[in-house]
């Protein structure tokens, strides 16, 4: 059971699709109980969201203190039939392990675990510092009963970490190509612009406004938020739908409402890119066009982690394994590591993510070991 394949199947075979636990940390405590941590099962609730079951486990009491973070909820497995293996299955062919949570990220959970096990073997049981897992089960969905409380509840106890690895699966193409060092944020917002309903033989007694959301749209796609920073890639600003509810072929709408995303670097906070946005909205409005934006709450900001000693170490475990130079990247979506990077400094390494969300998803056994490998080589390393 110390191994990462038969942790990793373990994990699978609980089908936690969000918000769900299904017994996934369960699998994880018992592992973690049997190698001496202390465990605690941490539940938290929210208005209008659901209950969230999160573990942390610790050994020893000295610093250094690195903690393995992840999730175990995955998202769900779509159309069951046409996976060509069972989706909670858990099984094994052709050198894969299939199974939805195989990549994203239940195999990088087993890794860090397998090889924090056999560190511990090797060492009496007891690190030359401490070790501690925070895993959480909503990652996958709004995040708001997962890390970011269980931080704070570890905090509040007096735990303070003082490095972190993510077990996201970084990697894009091969075991080694990437750490992600930083994320950038993310915002969500909907354009509302009102018009005046009426007759469509008669658009002189109303105000269409749908070629009006049109020309809003238009504005904010067509001139660029920033060029990017010397650490960040350009912050974008994406619709993802534009509708007015209306049935009827005759009658002009009354308001037409657009959603959109924006994905920012550090030349923004969330409170200047709102005021960006607004100020932009403005002028493209005129006197003609009455808008507003409805903002959504936000709990991803951006964040990079400078490099320096820490992510050396990292770097050197990868490539003795990999014989790859991971290049140091912030791309990519969301992640718990935007939480994780208000309390120590934070790198996310794990599988490759190619198949991560996909019918079939899978990871190569060897990638397994090797990654367990490379945890073990980072452990080594700290506590040298």
């Amino acid at each position: 059971m110390s191994d990462a394949l038969s942790i990793a199947r373990d994990l699978l075979r609980c089908p936690s699709v969000t918000p769900a636990d299904a017994g996934a940390l369960g699998v994880l405590e018992s592992v973690l109980k049997a190698a001496g941590f202390e465990t605690h099962r941490v539940t938290f609730s929210e208005a209008g969201a659901a209950d969230i079951d999160n573990l942390y486990a610790r050994i020893g009491k000295d610093k250094p203190h690195i903690t393995f973070a992840g999730h175990t909820d995955v998202v769900p497995p779509g159309d069951e039939t046409k996976w060509t293996h069972g989706a909670f299955a858990g099984d094994v062919a052709g050198g894969f392990l299939y199974g939805r949570g195989a990549v994203d990220m239940k195999g990088g959970i087993a890794c860090s675990v397998a090889a924090v096990l056999d560190y511990l073997k090797a060492n009496g049981g007891k690190p030359k510092g401490s070790i501690s897992f925070l895993i959480t089960g909503d990652e996958e969905d709004i995040a708001v009963n997962g890390t970011i409380k269980l931080l704070k509840w570890a905090s509040d106890r007096g735990e303070k970490f003082d490095h972190c690895v993510l077990g996201e699966p970084s990697n894009v193409n091969e075991l080694g190509d990437c750490i992600k060092i930083g994320r950038r944020g993310s915002q969500s917002g909907t354009i509302i612009v009102e018009g005046t309903q009426g007759h469509v033989a008669y658009p002189h007694r109303a105000i269409n406004p749908i070629p009006q959301m049109a020309a809003l749209i238009a504005a904010l796609s067509s001139e660029p938020l920033d060029q990017g920073t010397d650490h960040f890639q350009p912050s974008n600003l994406e619709f993802v739908s534009a509708d007015v509810g209306n049935p009827a072929w005759n009658v002009i709408p009354a308001q037409a409402r657009a959603r959109f995303n924006i994905r920012y670097n550090d030349c923004h906070t969330q409170d200047s890119l709102r005021a960006l946005i607004e100020q932009r909205v403005t002028k493209a409005s005129g006197n003609s066009i009455r808008a507003r934006i409805e903002w959504e709450p936000s709990n991803a900001d951006v964040f990079r982690t400078k490099p320096g000693p820490f992510t050396d170490m990292v770097v050197a475990a990868v490539e003795e394994v990999t014989k790859r130079k991971p290049d140091l990247n912030t791309g990519g979506g969301t992640s718990d590591a935007r939480f994780i990077a208000n309390y120590c400094p934070v790198l996310e390494f794990g599988l490759v993510g190619q198949t991560m969300h996909q019918i079939d998803e899978r990871v190569p056994v060897s990638d397994l070991e090797k990654l367990t490998t490379i945890y073990r080589g980072v452990l080594e390393r700290y506590f040298a």
